[in-house]
């Protein structure tokens, strides 16, 4: 009996400790393998999406692609409103450094001329996703120059990668400092100018004078010198704009005739199509603002956009454009084309085209 238990107590004593171990390990070795198993099932389910997300995530949309998408007209389009302020579609950021909207100082500029058609230019070319347009006139280089350049940036509306930042002031292409500041910013800044003829810009700028104020004197008036002698007063601001050749070289003596766009004002009502199809040439842009875009409406004598998806009008310029001008006596018309003139002839001779005013 006591030879069975000293028998028993040995193989209790040493054999099992090593048949638990090995079955220990052999539990462990199995928890281990599935947890492994478990592990990497759920990076093939997660991880490995992610990452091929993340590595997709380089071929990404055009930023026409993007601002198109959920718009399409004008304003929303380029996200911004009259007053410039951008919408929140714009301005969030996302993985890739391209998508990021920023604000910078603008790569083109309608700098004239007022009464010309720069309105309608500027609404037009807003139909552009790859263009970015403030709404207002912001004056920076011909009154507002001493608040400096960041200021002027902070009004541009916020762009991505890849659009180009315009704005337009008409009265840039008139103002003697003007030319030296806008260099200073950009040499390689777009320029852009709406011209028409002298003589009907003229009667027009005096028709949106007197709309505002009724008491001036008459056009006849203002327009001469002396009228017995028929002196012209090409100091006064309606006629003084008109000297296209004047304000041109000025221009020309900061910037390359190649970095200046001429748009006809006259066209640009008859056919805008074109028109835009070369300003959007000259920006190096493609041309998606086409003839589908618009229509003429008899009774303004203007083209209107046509009705876009989502909205229930056509979009027109305001009230403001397409006024009935004032009645001018042919003989004063006749005067002030002949002074005209040689003035149109050497304006003709800097752009290399003739604009065809009589």
């Amino acid at each position: 009996m006591g030879a069975f238990y000293h028998h028993y107590f040995n193989q209790q004593h040493h054999h099992p400790p090593t048949t638990d171990l090995r079955r220990l390990f052999h539990r462990l070795t199995i928890a281990s393998s599935l947890s492994i198993l478990c592990f990497s099932l759920v990076y093939l389910l997660t991880g490995g999406c992610e990452s091929e997300l993340t590595e997709n995530s380089d071929i990404k949309p055009s930023a026409r692609d993007f601002v198109v998408r959920g718009s399409g007209w004008a304003q929303e389009g380029n996200g911004t409103d009259a007053l410039g302020s951008s919408h929140p579609a714009l301005e969030g950021n996302s993985s890739g450094k391209e998508w990021t909207a920023a604000r910078r100082l603008p790569q083109a500029l309608i700098i004239g001329v007022k009464k010309g058609g720069t309105r309608a230019l500027l609404e037009f070319l807003r139909l552009h996703p790859d263009i970015r347009a403030l709404g207002s006139e912001p004056h920076f280089f011909d009154r507002h120059y001493a608040r400096g350049l960041d200021w002027y940036r902070s009004m541009m509306p916020k762009a991505l990668d890849g659009q180009i930042v315009i704005e337009k002031t008409p009265r840039y292409f008139v103002t003697v400092d003007t030319p030296a500041r806008v260099h200073a910013m950009s040499q390689d800044v777009k320029l852009i100018v709406v011209v028409r003829d002298p003589v009907t810009r003229a009667i027009s700028d005096y028709t949106q004078i007197i709309s505002k104020t009724p008491d001036i004197p008459p056009f006849e008036s203002l327009a001469f010198k002396n009228r017995t002698t028929g002196q012209i007063d090409s100091l006064w601001s309606p006629l003084w704009i008109g000297l296209y050749a004047q304000h041109m070289e000025r221009w020309l003596a900061w910037f390359p005739r190649s970095q200046i766009h001429l748009v006809s004002g006259e066209r640009l009502i008859s056919d805008p199509a074109g028109e835009l199809g070369k300003v959007q040439d000259f920006l190096g842009l493609q041309r998606i603002v086409t003839d589908k875009h618009f229509y003429f409406n008899k009774t303004k004598g203007f083209p209107c956009l046509k009705k876009p998806e989502g909205s229930s009008k056509p979009h027109c310029l305001g009230k403001t454009k397409g006024r009935t001008h004032v009645s001018i006596d042919p003989e004063v018309i006749q005067k002030l084309r002949d002074f005209y003139k040689p003035h149109n002839q050497r304006f003709y001779q800097l752009a290399g085209q003739n604009f065809g005013w009589h």
